[in-house]
Protein backbone atom coordinates (compact mmCIF):
# COMPACT_ATOMS: atom_id res chain seq x y z
CA UNK A 1 0.00 0.00 0.00
CA UNK A 2 1.21 3.71 -0.48
CA UNK A 3 2.40 5.60 2.11
CA UNK A 4 3.36 8.78 0.57
CA UNK A 5 1.47 10.97 2.70
CA UNK A 6 3.31 13.09 5.64
CA UNK A 7 2.15 12.45 9.91
CA UNK A 8 -0.31 14.53 11.11
CA UNK A 9 1.38 14.81 14.53
CA UNK A 10 5.06 13.72 14.99
CA UNK A 11 7.05 11.71 18.28
CA UNK A 12 8.79 14.32 20.14
CA UNK A 13 12.58 13.01 19.56
CA UNK A 14 14.88 12.51 22.41
CA UNK A 15 18.54 12.77 22.69
CA UNK A 16 20.59 9.77 21.92
CA UNK A 17 18.66 6.45 21.95
CA UNK A 18 17.41 6.38 25.51
CA UNK A 19 13.46 6.95 26.56
CA UNK A 20 10.33 6.18 24.61
CA UNK A 21 7.87 9.07 23.28
CA UNK A 22 4.77 8.63 23.47
CA UNK A 23 3.01 6.71 20.43
CA UNK A 24 1.75 9.19 18.01
CA UNK A 25 -2.38 9.25 18.00
CA UNK A 26 -2.66 7.51 14.92
CA UNK A 27 -0.61 4.15 16.55
CA UNK A 28 -2.75 0.91 16.71
CA UNK A 29 -3.30 -0.98 19.84
CA UNK A 30 -1.54 -4.31 19.25
CA UNK A 31 -0.26 -6.71 21.17
CA UNK A 32 3.00 -7.46 19.15
CA UNK A 33 4.26 -3.70 18.88
CA UNK A 34 4.57 -0.44 20.72
CA UNK A 35 4.31 1.52 17.74
CA UNK A 36 2.65 2.96 14.63
CA UNK A 37 1.61 -0.12 12.19
CA UNK A 38 0.50 0.25 8.78
CA UNK A 39 -3.31 -1.39 7.99
CA UNK A 40 -3.58 -4.13 5.43
CA UNK A 41 -0.14 -5.66 5.93
CA UNK A 42 1.24 -8.58 7.03
CA UNK A 43 3.16 -9.11 10.24
CA UNK A 44 5.67 -11.63 11.83
CA UNK A 45 6.73 -11.88 15.32
CA UNK A 46 5.81 -11.39 18.47
CA UNK A 47 7.68 -8.23 20.94
CA UNK A 48 9.33 -9.85 23.86
CA UNK A 49 8.72 -8.56 27.25
CA UNK A 50 11.13 -5.45 28.05
CA UNK A 51 10.80 -4.70 31.27
CA UNK A 52 13.97 -6.41 32.33
CA UNK A 53 15.86 -5.42 29.49
CA UNK A 54 18.98 -2.54 30.23
CA UNK A 55 18.74 0.38 28.50
CA UNK A 56 20.26 0.93 25.23
CA UNK A 57 24.18 1.73 24.87
CA UNK A 58 24.75 5.30 24.59
CA UNK A 59 27.94 7.08 22.51
CA UNK A 60 30.87 8.55 25.32
CA UNK A 61 31.20 12.20 25.43
CA UNK A 62 34.66 13.48 25.15
CA UNK A 63 36.96 16.52 26.14
CA UNK A 64 37.92 18.81 23.04
CA UNK A 65 41.03 17.38 21.85
CA UNK A 66 43.86 18.97 23.46
CA UNK A 67 46.02 19.30 20.04
CA UNK A 68 45.28 19.70 16.59
CA UNK A 69 43.66 16.66 14.62
CA UNK A 70 45.00 15.61 11.60
CA UNK A 71 43.62 16.30 8.05
CA UNK A 72 41.29 19.52 7.55
CA UNK A 73 37.67 20.50 9.07
CA UNK A 74 34.34 21.96 6.99
CA UNK A 75 31.87 23.16 9.42
CA UNK A 76 28.53 21.82 8.07
CA UNK A 77 25.96 22.98 10.95
CA UNK A 78 24.48 21.83 14.07
CA UNK A 79 25.23 18.42 15.69
CA UNK A 80 25.97 16.67 12.06
CA UNK A 81 25.33 12.74 12.33
CA UNK A 82 24.80 10.36 10.16
CA UNK A 83 27.37 10.25 7.16
CA UNK A 84 27.67 8.45 3.87
CA UNK A 85 29.82 8.95 0.81
CA UNK A 86 29.19 7.84 -2.37
CA UNK A 87 32.56 6.84 -4.77
CA UNK A 88 30.27 7.31 -7.69
CA UNK A 89 28.98 10.56 -7.72
CA UNK A 90 31.92 11.80 -5.32
CA UNK A 91 29.88 12.89 -3.25
CA UNK A 92 29.31 13.37 0.90
CA UNK A 93 25.75 13.22 2.77
CA UNK A 94 25.58 14.89 6.44
CA UNK A 95 22.20 14.99 8.34
CA UNK A 96 22.53 18.32 10.33
CA UNK A 97 20.11 20.00 12.53
CA UNK A 98 18.95 23.41 13.45
CA UNK A 99 17.54 23.65 10.67
CA UNK A 100 17.21 19.88 9.66
CA UNK A 101 19.35 19.51 6.40
CA UNK A 102 21.19 16.68 4.59
CA UNK A 103 24.35 18.35 3.54
CA UNK A 104 25.94 17.58 0.28
CA UNK A 105 29.71 17.58 -0.34
CA UNK A 106 32.73 17.16 -3.04
CA UNK A 107 34.18 14.38 -1.56
CA UNK A 108 37.17 15.61 -3.46
CA UNK A 109 37.41 18.91 -2.96
CA UNK A 110 35.10 19.05 0.56
CA UNK A 111 33.25 22.00 -0.62
CA UNK A 112 29.22 21.98 0.60
CA UNK A 113 27.58 21.63 -2.72
CA UNK A 114 23.94 21.85 -1.71
CA UNK A 115 21.88 21.97 1.61
CA UNK A 116 18.42 19.59 1.11
CA UNK A 117 15.66 20.78 3.75
CA UNK A 118 14.35 17.60 5.94
CA UNK A 119 11.37 16.86 7.60
CA UNK A 120 12.66 16.15 10.86
CA UNK A 121 15.86 14.56 13.29
CA UNK A 122 17.82 12.19 11.32
CA UNK A 123 20.99 10.15 12.91
CA UNK A 124 21.71 7.57 10.15
CA UNK A 125 22.23 7.72 6.53
CA UNK A 126 23.12 4.52 4.21
CA UNK A 127 23.55 4.53 -0.03
CA UNK A 128 20.85 2.47 -1.30
CA UNK A 129 23.58 0.74 -3.62
CA UNK A 130 26.35 3.12 -5.22
CA UNK A 131 24.86 6.09 -7.23
CA UNK A 132 22.45 6.70 -4.72
CA UNK A 133 19.91 7.60 -3.67
CA UNK A 134 20.40 8.28 0.20
CA UNK A 135 18.39 6.51 2.53
CA UNK A 136 17.31 9.11 5.25
CA UNK A 137 15.34 7.89 8.03
CA UNK A 138 13.21 10.58 9.42
CA UNK A 139 12.96 9.87 13.25
CA UNK A 140 10.59 12.68 14.13
CA UNK A 141 8.70 12.39 11.10
CA UNK A 142 8.30 8.76 11.52
CA UNK A 143 9.36 8.39 7.75
CA UNK A 144 11.83 7.39 5.48
CA UNK A 145 12.98 9.92 2.53
CA UNK A 146 15.31 8.45 -0.56
CA UNK A 147 17.42 12.09 -1.83
CA UNK A 148 19.16 11.58 -5.17
CA UNK A 149 22.88 11.72 -5.81
CA UNK A 150 24.10 14.18 -7.18
CA UNK A 151 21.48 16.38 -7.19
CA UNK A 152 19.65 16.24 -3.87
CA UNK A 153 16.27 16.20 -5.06
CA UNK A 154 14.00 14.39 -2.30
CA UNK A 155 11.25 12.13 -2.90
CA UNK A 156 8.38 11.86 -1.03
CA UNK A 157 8.21 10.61 2.13
CA UNK A 158 6.98 6.89 2.78
CA UNK A 159 5.84 6.88 6.76
CA UNK A 160 7.29 3.37 8.09
CA UNK A 161 6.38 3.53 11.76
CA UNK A 162 7.71 5.16 15.28
CA UNK A 163 10.93 6.48 15.16
CA UNK A 164 12.49 5.23 12.01
CA UNK A 165 16.36 5.08 13.24
CA UNK A 166 18.42 3.69 10.48
CA UNK A 167 17.44 2.41 6.58
CA UNK A 168 19.79 -0.25 4.57
CA UNK A 169 18.95 -2.11 1.34
CA UNK A 170 19.42 -5.49 0.32
CA UNK A 171 20.86 -5.98 -3.41
CA UNK A 172 17.33 -7.15 -4.52
CA UNK A 173 16.30 -3.90 -4.03
CA UNK A 174 14.25 -4.65 -0.54
CA UNK A 175 14.79 -2.22 2.09
CA UNK A 176 14.29 -2.49 6.11
CA UNK A 177 13.64 0.26 7.98
CA UNK A 178 14.13 -0.11 12.10
CA UNK A 179 11.88 1.73 13.88
CA UNK A 180 13.30 2.32 17.20
CA UNK A 181 10.39 3.30 19.55
CA UNK A 182 8.19 1.23 17.77
CA UNK A 183 9.66 -2.48 18.22
CA UNK A 184 9.23 -3.13 14.46
CA UNK A 185 11.17 -2.81 11.17
CA UNK A 186 9.22 -2.09 8.25
CA UNK A 187 10.04 -3.50 4.89
CA UNK A 188 9.71 -1.54 1.25
CA UNK A 189 9.52 -2.76 -2.04
CA UNK A 190 9.36 0.06 -4.46
CA UNK A 191 7.24 2.82 -2.63
CA UNK A 192 5.10 0.09 -0.79
CA UNK A 193 5.08 -1.22 2.50
CA UNK A 194 5.23 -5.26 2.35
CA UNK A 195 5.60 -6.49 5.76
CA UNK A 196 6.46 -6.03 8.97
CA UNK A 197 8.33 -7.77 11.45
CA UNK A 198 7.56 -7.24 15.20
CA UNK A 199 10.06 -9.07 16.80
CA UNK A 200 11.97 -6.94 18.21
CA UNK A 201 12.23 -3.91 21.40
CA UNK A 202 14.50 -0.90 20.34
CA UNK A 203 16.16 -2.10 16.61
CA UNK A 204 18.47 0.03 15.60
CA UNK A 205 21.57 -0.58 13.22
CA UNK A 206 21.31 -2.70 10.02
CA UNK A 207 23.45 -3.53 7.07
CA UNK A 208 22.80 -6.27 4.10
CA UNK A 209 24.66 -9.16 3.31
CA UNK A 210 23.80 -10.24 -0.02
CA UNK A 211 19.99 -10.65 0.24
CA UNK A 212 20.24 -11.13 4.07
CA UNK A 213 19.64 -7.99 6.13
CA UNK A 214 21.04 -8.10 9.86
CA UNK A 215 19.50 -5.48 12.56
CA UNK A 216 20.69 -4.79 16.52
CA UNK A 217 18.11 -4.82 18.84
CA UNK A 218 19.84 -1.61 21.08
CA UNK A 219 17.47 -3.37 23.68
CA UNK A 220 18.20 -6.80 23.47
CA UNK A 221 21.45 -6.44 22.86
CA UNK A 222 21.14 -8.83 20.15
CA UNK A 223 21.69 -9.43 15.98
CA UNK A 224 18.74 -10.53 13.96
CA UNK A 225 18.77 -11.65 10.43
CA UNK A 226 16.00 -11.66 7.88
CA UNK A 227 15.85 -12.90 4.23
CA UNK A 228 14.84 -10.26 2.04
CA UNK A 229 13.92 -12.68 -0.79
CA UNK A 230 11.79 -14.90 1.82
CA UNK A 231 10.60 -12.04 4.19
CA UNK A 232 11.10 -14.43 6.83
CA UNK A 233 13.68 -14.35 10.47
CA UNK A 234 16.51 -16.02 9.40
CA UNK A 235 17.62 -16.13 13.38
CA UNK A 236 18.99 -14.00 16.39
CA UNK A 237 22.20 -14.51 18.40
CA UNK A 238 23.92 -12.07 21.29
CA UNK A 239 25.71 -9.12 19.58
CA UNK A 240 27.53 -7.77 23.06
CA UNK A 241 26.91 -5.66 26.32
CA UNK A 242 25.22 -2.78 24.12
CA UNK A 243 25.81 -2.97 20.04
CA UNK A 244 24.49 -0.08 18.14
CA UNK A 245 25.95 0.25 14.74
CA UNK A 246 26.05 -1.89 12.13
CA UNK A 247 28.06 -2.64 8.58
CA UNK A 248 29.31 -5.69 6.31
CA UNK A 249 32.63 -7.02 4.86
CA UNK A 250 33.00 -8.08 1.83
CA UNK A 251 33.95 -11.70 3.27
CA UNK A 252 30.06 -12.26 4.07
CA UNK A 253 30.23 -10.70 7.72
CA UNK A 254 28.42 -8.54 9.68
CA UNK A 255 30.70 -6.25 12.13
CA UNK A 256 29.18 -4.18 14.95
CA UNK A 257 30.34 -1.66 17.02
CA UNK A 258 29.85 -2.66 21.08
CA UNK A 259 29.39 0.60 22.49
CA UNK A 260 28.74 -0.32 25.79
CA UNK A 261 31.80 -3.68 25.95
CA UNK A 262 33.99 -1.59 24.14
CA UNK A 263 34.23 -4.24 21.46
CA UNK A 264 33.74 -4.96 17.81
CA UNK A 265 32.27 -7.95 17.02
CA UNK A 266 32.29 -9.78 13.61
CA UNK A 267 29.33 -12.50 13.04
CA UNK A 268 28.73 -14.82 10.41
CA UNK A 269 25.17 -14.76 8.64
CA UNK A 270 23.78 -17.99 10.66
CA UNK A 271 23.72 -15.56 12.78
CA UNK A 272 26.81 -16.50 14.76
CA UNK A 273 29.77 -14.54 16.85
CA UNK A 274 33.33 -15.96 15.45
CA UNK A 275 34.98 -13.15 16.40
CA UNK A 276 35.54 -9.92 18.61
CA UNK A 277 38.42 -7.56 19.68
CA UNK A 278 38.72 -4.75 22.90
CA UNK A 279 37.94 -1.15 21.66
CA UNK A 280 38.21 0.90 24.63
CA UNK A 281 36.47 4.36 24.44
CA UNK A 282 32.64 3.68 23.86
CA UNK A 283 33.16 2.71 19.58
CA UNK A 284 30.29 4.02 18.66
CA UNK A 285 30.25 5.03 14.28
CA UNK A 286 31.53 2.54 11.77
CA UNK A 287 32.38 2.39 8.48
CA UNK A 288 33.92 -0.16 5.72
CA UNK A 289 35.90 0.12 2.67
CA UNK A 290 36.01 -2.54 0.77
CA UNK A 291 38.62 -1.78 -1.98
CA UNK A 292 41.23 -1.55 1.23
CA UNK A 293 39.21 -4.74 3.08
CA UNK A 294 39.76 -1.31 6.05
CA UNK A 295 37.65 -1.31 8.91
CA UNK A 296 37.10 1.84 10.57
CA UNK A 297 35.47 2.21 13.87
CA UNK A 298 35.19 5.65 15.92
CA UNK A 299 35.47 5.99 19.41
CA UNK A 300 33.61 8.13 20.76
CA UNK A 301 34.70 8.62 24.05
CA UNK A 302 38.39 9.46 23.27
CA UNK A 303 37.99 11.41 20.04
CA UNK A 304 39.68 8.33 17.96
CA UNK A 305 39.62 5.99 14.84
CA UNK A 306 40.41 2.77 14.69
CA UNK A 307 41.47 1.48 11.42
CA UNK A 308 41.34 -2.43 11.19
CA UNK A 309 42.37 -4.62 8.50
CA UNK A 310 40.01 -7.60 7.64
CA UNK A 311 41.51 -9.46 5.53
CA UNK A 312 41.97 -12.20 8.53
CA UNK A 313 39.34 -14.07 10.64
CA UNK A 314 39.62 -11.47 13.12
CA UNK A 315 39.99 -8.14 12.90
CA UNK A 316 44.05 -6.74 13.21
CA UNK A 317 44.43 -3.09 13.93
CA UNK A 318 46.90 -1.45 12.06
CA UNK A 319 46.25 2.50 12.66
CA UNK A 320 44.88 5.00 14.85
CA UNK A 321 44.10 8.64 14.06
CA UNK A 322 43.28 11.76 16.52
CA UNK A 323 40.03 13.06 15.50
CA UNK A 324 37.90 16.43 16.11
CA UNK A 325 35.35 16.25 19.37
CA UNK A 326 32.32 13.86 19.46
CA UNK A 327 33.81 11.90 16.43
CA UNK A 328 29.81 9.80 16.43
CA UNK A 329 29.80 8.96 12.51
CA UNK A 330 32.10 8.56 9.72
CA UNK A 331 32.41 7.72 6.24
CA UNK A 332 34.59 6.44 3.97
CA UNK A 333 35.34 7.38 0.29
CA UNK A 334 36.30 3.50 -0.82
CA UNK A 335 37.76 5.56 -4.52
CA UNK A 336 40.65 7.03 -2.27
CA UNK A 337 40.35 5.70 0.90
CA UNK A 338 39.80 9.43 2.37
CA UNK A 339 37.83 9.46 5.50
CA UNK A 340 35.19 11.87 6.55
CA UNK A 341 34.21 11.92 10.21
CA UNK A 342 31.62 13.78 11.64
CA UNK A 343 32.18 15.96 15.15
CA UNK A 344 28.54 16.37 16.69
CA UNK A 345 29.56 19.02 19.09
CA UNK A 346 31.45 21.47 17.07
CA UNK A 347 29.50 21.13 13.77
CA UNK A 348 32.09 20.09 11.78
CA UNK A 349 33.08 17.04 9.48
CA UNK A 350 37.05 16.12 9.29
CA UNK A 351 38.35 14.97 6.11
CA UNK A 352 41.23 12.85 6.89
CA UNK A 353 43.66 10.89 4.27
CA UNK A 354 44.57 7.79 6.35
CA UNK A 355 48.20 6.57 5.96
CA UNK A 356 48.34 3.47 3.15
Amino acid sequence: MKMLMALASVVALLAGCAGNPPAPPSAQTTPTTTGLLPTGVPTEGTRPPADALPPPAEPGRAPAPAGTPPGRVVPVGDAPEGVVVDAVTRTVAVATRNPFELVLMNADTGEVTKRVPLPGAVRHLQLAKPGGPVLVPVESANALVRVDLPGGNAEPQIITGTVPHDASEAPNGTVFVANEHGGTTTVIRGDDIVKVFTDSVQPAGMAPVGNLMGMLDVRKNDLTVYDADALTIVGSTPAGAGPTHLVADKHGRYVAADTRGDAVRVFSTEPKEVASVPQPGAPYGIAYDPVRDRLWVASSATNEVVGYDMATDTPREVTRLATIQDPYTLGVDSTTGRLFIAGVTGGLVQIVEPPA
